[in-house]
């Protein structure tokens, strides 16, 4: 899919349209990167389609939602919904068992430096869960990391243009 496409389904679509592909991103399902699709987010605030206090709302929010779902999958479904996953994805094992430990040893500080890590951000939710570390302190700390996380690609789209998604993407 291109740029133009996904450009066409956010005027159809709109605000739901960013909400929904961050969300399955920050899911770790497949989607679009957000190398391309928050930069792009932020180009359209830039030319005025959307105002970029809305898209980094809508981002946050939906890197939340997706957050927390991975959260309480881990801490609802714990080893069974491991094994799923990693027979699903077997390459994460490793890495989230590395970051339950560091998540044991570093709490909320762990969860919010992973969020502005690629690929752990989005898998770290599980362990956290898994752990059950303090909803509301891992809540604070994922808002905090994805709020940066997103700001930057965002902002690299409305600041940059095209060429942010030449650089990011």
């Amino acid at each position: 899919m291109n740029i133009q496409t996904l450009t066409q389904y956010f005027l159809q679509y709109g605000c739901f349209f960013i909400y929904l592909i961050v969300l399955l991103e920050y899911m770790n399902l497949p989607g679009f990167p957000a190398g391309i699709i928050m930069p792009l987010a932020g180009i359209w605030a830039a030319n005025g389609k959307i105002s970029f206090p809305l898209v980094m709302l809508l981002s946050v929010l939906a890197g939340l939602t997706g957050s927390w779902i991975l959260y309480f999958l881990g801490r609802m479904g714990g080893p069974k919904a491991m094994g799923f996953y990693f027979k699903k994805f077997p390459k994460h094992q490793a890495v989230i068992e590395e970051k339950m430990e560091m998540l044991r040893e570093k709490g909320s500080v762990g969860v919010f430096v992973s969020k502005l890590l690629p690929m752990v951000r989005t898998i770290i939710s599980i362990p956290a869960g898994m752990v059950r570390m303090n909803f509301v302190k891992y809540t604070v700390s994922s808002v905090l990391g994805i709020f940066l996380w997103n700001l930057i690609f965002i902002g690299a789209g409305y600041y940059f243009g095209d060429e942010a998604i030449k650089i990011l993407g």
